[in-house]
Order: C-alpha cells, then sequence, then structure tokens
C-alpha cells in the first residue's frame, strides 16, 4: 500500500485545486517515473484524478492544458530513466490527437491513466544496447570526481534517482556493484597516468582517490595480477616524460608520423 504525504488544505476554485495538487505531488511523482515505479505513480495520478473528478463543468479547456504538460513532464522522466526518446515523442503525439477530442471527465480520466501506462511501458523496452541516460550521468560524475572520497548515495543524488534503484541499474547494465565500478575507474585512471613518468606512484594513488599507495597497490594488483611499478615497466612512457623529448624526441616523433 502506497503511503504519501498529507495534502494541505486547498480553498481555491476547482481548476486552482488540481493545478495546487498537480505541484504539491509532481516532485514524487516525477520520482516515480524515474525510478520506474509503477505502483506508486499509478496512486499519484489516481490522487490527481480524484480532484478532476470534484472539478466541476468550468474545468475541461484549463484541465486538458494542465494534464498535457503533466504528460510532458511525466515523459522527459521517463526519458531521463533511459526510456526511447523516439517511442515517448510517438505517444506524446498519439496522446495530444487523441486529447483533442475529449470532453467529459470519464474520457479525461482514462486519458490520463492510459498515458501514464503507456510512459512506464517505454521505460520496460529501453534499449538493452544504449546506457540510460541516468547512468552515463552517474558514471561521469564519478570519473570527474575520481580522486574523492565517493560514495553510492552522492552518485546516486547527482544522477536524480534513489540509491538502491541506482544499485539495480548498475547491476543490470555492468554486472557489477558501486565499490566494484568504482574500483575499476580508479584502476583504469591510474593505467592512464602511469604513463607520465614525472608522477610518482604516490601521486598517482591521490589523483585516483586511493586512501594510500599501499592500498593503491593492492587494489592495482588484484586487478592486473601486477604492481603498479611492474606495470609501468610494460607501458610506453608519455612524451611529456621524455626529460629531453623537446630537442632529442621530437624530431624522431615527427619522422615516425610522416
Amino acid at each position: 500500500m502506497n503511503h504519501f504525504p498529507s495534502i494541505p488544505l486547498l480553498e481555491h476554485q476547482p481548476y486552482d485545486r488540481v493545478r495546487e495538487l498537480y505541484l504539491y505531488l509532481e516532485p514524487s511523482l516525477l520520482g516515480a517515473i524515474r525510478q520506474g515505479n509503477t505502483s506508486e505513480a499509478r496512486g499519484i495520478i489516481n490522487q490527481v484524478l480524484v480532484q478532476i473528478y470534484s472539478a466541476g463543468e468550468e474545468r475541461n479547456d484549463l484541465l486538458k492544458g494542465l494534464l498535457l504538460e503533466l504528460v510532458v513532464m511525466m515523459s522527459r522522466a521517463a526519458i531521463e530513466a533511459g526510456a526511447s526518446q523516439s517511442d515517448v515523442l510517438g505517444m506524446n503525439f498519439r496522446s495530444i490527437t487523441r486529447l483533442a477530442s475529449i470532453d467529459d471527465d470519464e474520457q479525461l480520466s482514462k486519458w490520463l491513466t492510459d498515458s501514464i501506462e503507456h510512459i512506464m511501458a517505454t521505460i520496460g523496452k529501453q534499449n538493452d544496447f544504449t546506457p540510460p541516460i541516468l547512468i552515463t550521468k552517474a558514471l561521469d560524475y564519478m570519473r570527474h570526481h575520481i580522486s574523492e572520497e565517493l560514495s553510492r548515495d552522492e552518485v546516486a543524488r547527482h544522477a536524480g534517482i534513489s540509491p538502491s534503484h541506482f544499485s539495480r541499474l548498475l547491476k543490470k547494465r555492468t554486472g557489477r556493484s558501486f565499490t566494484q565500478l568504482l574500483r575499476q575507474c580508479r584502476v583504469d585512471m591510474a593505467i592512464e597516468l602511469l604513463a607520465d613518468r614525472q608522477l610518482t606512484l604516490a601521486d598517482i594513488a591521490s589523483r585516483c582517490g586511493f586512501c594510500d599507495q599501499s592500498y593503491f597497490t593492492n587494489v592495482f594488483q588484484d586487478s592486473k595480477g601486477l604492481t603498479p611499478g611492474q606495470y609501468r615497466e610494460t607501458v610506453k612512457p608519455h612524451p611529456a616524460s621524455y626529460p629531453n623529448h623537446e630537442s632529442k624526441e621530437q624530431p624522431a616523433i615527427s619522422t615516425r608520423a610522416q
């Protein structure tokens, strides 16, 4: 059973009551859609429907505009959650066409319930070969803040999804937990930095977010089978790490490039 916050007393005209309720519930509704929580989204929509039925005769055109705005907002949230943009836009076009011919409460209510069902269905049909926007956003955040002490909750909050749902999406998309993925991101960054011989192993450990060089060595060796120092010997040094790269090495590089 869904539980929602108590709704403040609304003392305005019927249309205003619907709009005020919609604005009050909008954050919860969009959150439910982003998390793919169909039952919670239905429960919130049902509260809006109750106000529609109580709006009376004056509500027709105004309510259509309000509900169209609501569906557009829900569609954006669905796309953020990984739904196919073409599927959502196609559904919106059909919904708008259908809405124009609606002229009573029952049809309007059915239109709204059908819309939320279709929106949630598009999330379920998301393309397995295209990472959801939210996961991409989370991974980008991790990479740009790799030197910091990151937590699952922090990254999920930045992406706009609940921590538990974030964990499920990560497992589904990458087959890894947040901790495993974060370690791999740190190791991948370390591999890039090891090519720069001007950086010490302690520098690299710090830049990649490892608490100390010993922990860095253990994690790296567990991942690559070599210590960072051993791995560095197998990597071609970055040109900038040669002491005399401007005077001696640059001509050789230019020759090979020709």
